[in-house]
């Protein structure tokens, strides 16, 4: 008998693993061979201050100074790497630049790139990408010592991790939940459903709502360009939403 099962041992659910182990009995039940093999392992692994848009931007922002220096023990080594992010728009697509700037009210340090600044930053740009806003702090997140980091605190204090943990049924009995996994019973007092993409089927075993949520493939494509990109290349995102690029990251 376990307070906590978390299914689902992604960034979601080890983040809530690494904030309840201490101060309950937790599992985490993961579906695959090893946790983080989905969303958390094809991340895009990149902070920017404008993600989530006006209402979410105060969250990212608070998540900032942590990321940005850790605690020792979560991580040696801070967890970002400055790179900047572009948001790139043709001339029709002014309009939407100006909407984005002005949807912060300030709160977020951005600067305006015309088409000379706009091929500084990014070599062999075509004719048609005329305007862009730059912002100076966005940063590549080391996703792998984030998530790991999570799993080391959850484990730290006692939690289990169990892999290859499939759902096959959820029962509530009384005061707990019975979860039938991989032929064996798990018992909890509280569940967790942190299955991402997958967590409307987990939903329907334990007798809830579904919300909605499909799982799709990510596609990810690995480019040479010429001329080659500089390294320090920062993000770049159409303001229409149709694309992103960056260098890849070791």
């Amino acid at each position: 008998m376990f307070d906590v099962a978390i299914i689902g041992a992604g960034m979601a659910g080890a983040s809530v693993a690494a904030e309840l182990a201490a101060h309950c009995s937790l599992v985490m039940l993961e579906r695959e061979a090893m946790p983080g093999y989905h969303a958390t392992g094809r991340s895009a692994a990149f902070w920017d201050e404008c993600y989530g848009g006006p209402l979410v931007q105060p969250l990212t922002r608070a998540s900032h100074a942590f990321l940005l220096n850790p605690s020792a023990d979560f991580s040696p080594n801070s967890l970002l790497n400055r790179r900047g992010v572009l948001y790139l728009g043709r001339a029709e697509e002014r309009d939407d630049l100006e909407a984005h700037v002005a949807g912060f009210g300030g709160r977020v340090r951005l600067e305006w790139l015309d088409r000379a600044l706009l091929e500084g930053r990014i070599k062999g740009l075509k004719p048609e990408w005329v305007a862009g806003v730059f912002g100076a702090d966005c940063s590549d997140i080391d996703v792998g010592a984030l998530h790991g980091g999570y799993l080391r605190a959850a484990s730290k204090h006692g939690a289990k991790l169990t892999c290859n943990a499939a759902i096959t049924a959820l029962n509530r009995q009384d005061d707990h939940w019975q979860i039938d996994v991989s032929g064996e019973t798990v018992r909890a007092r509280t569940l967790v459903n942190a299955a991402g993409a997958w967590a409307d089927p987990v939903a329907l075993l334990a007798g809830a709502q579904p919300l909605g949520l499909q799982p799709y493939r990510r596609t990810v494509v690995q480019l040479r360009t010429t001329p080659k990109a500089e390294a320090d290349l920062p993000l770049v995102i159409h303001i229409g939403g149709d694309f992103y690029f960056k260098p890849e990251t070791s």
